[in-house]
């Protein structure tokens, strides 16, 4: 293994981490977070982006301010609020099943953005996964709330979105101060949503509490850093698959605090996932070593003229 695949490695770790944290979300706010949706999101973005402003104490750059908006807004203002009204409105698992959507959109968003046209094993993969994924959630007897799939579309789409833009227009800041100001900007947008639509809870519990602390710190400051980061080691079409994670996590965490048992279906769905994964990695590797091939032919061509 050389040293290009040994990093793209660390970054896929990176993603994988941040994707694994992410999946707790849903079974949190079921279980413990008011029925808030924009709320918990300000909350969630705010608190989240303290320990990263102290850390990073650093101001963003005025000419990069507009484009640190619009990603604040697709990265966590708006993806925020929309996954935390699907999260309380469908089942963990079946909202969960939206995200895997991401790195699907995010394929298709780095061919007209990037200019990067994706392999046929690479799609192939991001399909496979997704099958997988349908197969663990699905069930017969299962009422989705219309408004809880498009929240949960629009956030898959928002963070797919938000991830390309970041790799298209690159990052002036440190990571630490480039994850933070996204998330006061989404504290900004998120807040004003609660009051305008009057969204704050009446009372709050000491479980309600715990939840956001959990939410804010544990599941928004650690992995959205380890995330972007992954991003910017291997680019957003190569970390996105691993957006597929988040919802077996999800229907994982569902069996083990509702006591559901896994059907043969819904373990050929996790076995389709993880080779989703493996023929992505793949996809990733072959084009790796295409680029260094084509390096070295270059040099070699210009002698021989």
């Amino acid at each position: 293994m050389n040293e290009i695949e040994v990093r793209m490695n660390r970054f896929r770790l990176l993603a994988a981490a941040a994707t694994i944290l992410w999946g707790f979300t849903y079974v949190i706010s079921s279980t413990m977070l008011p029925h808030t949706p924009w709320f918990i999101g300000a909350v969630r973005a705010g608190l989240g982006a303290i320990p990263l402003l102290l850390i990073a104490r650093e101001f963003p750059p005025a000419g990069y301010g507009p484009k640190l908006v619009v990603l604040g807004t697709l990265n966590t203002g708006l993806f925020f609020g929309l996954l935390f009204i699907g999260a309380l409105r469908l089942p963990g698992g079946v909202a969960g099943i939206f995200q895997a959507l991401g790195p699907l959109f995010s394929v298709l968003l780095v061919w007209p953005l990037l200019n990067h046209r994706p392999t046929t094993l690479k799609i192939s993969s991001l399909l496979v996964g997704l099958l997988g994924v349908i197969l663990v959630v699905a069930k017969g007897d299962t009422a989705l709330d219309g408004v809880g799939v498009l929240a949960a579309l629009g956030s898959a789409f928002s963070v797919a979105l938000g991830g390309v833009l970041v790799q298209r227009w690159g990052n002036p800041m440190t990571l630490t101060g480039f994850t933070a100001w996204q998330l006061v900007i989404a504290t900004v947008e998120l807040g004003l949503a609660t009051l305008v639509l009057g969204d704050a809870p009446v009372t709050m519990t000491s479980v309600n509490l715990l939840g956001l602390a959990i939410v804010a710190l544990v599941l928004t400051s650690l992995p959205f850093f380890l995330w972007f980061k992954a991003i910017h080691g291997a680019g957003a079409a190569n970390v996105a698959p691993f957006f597929l994670l988040t919802p077996i996590v999800a229907f994982a965490l569902d069996a083990l605090v509702r006591g559901i048992v896994p059907n043969m279906q819904q373990s050929l769905g996790m076995a389709l996932v993880i080779g989703g994964l493996v023929m992505n990695i793949a996809a990733a590797r072959r084009t790796t070593q295409e680029a260094k091939v084509q390096e070295v032919e270059l040099p070699e061509q210009a002698v021989v003229d």
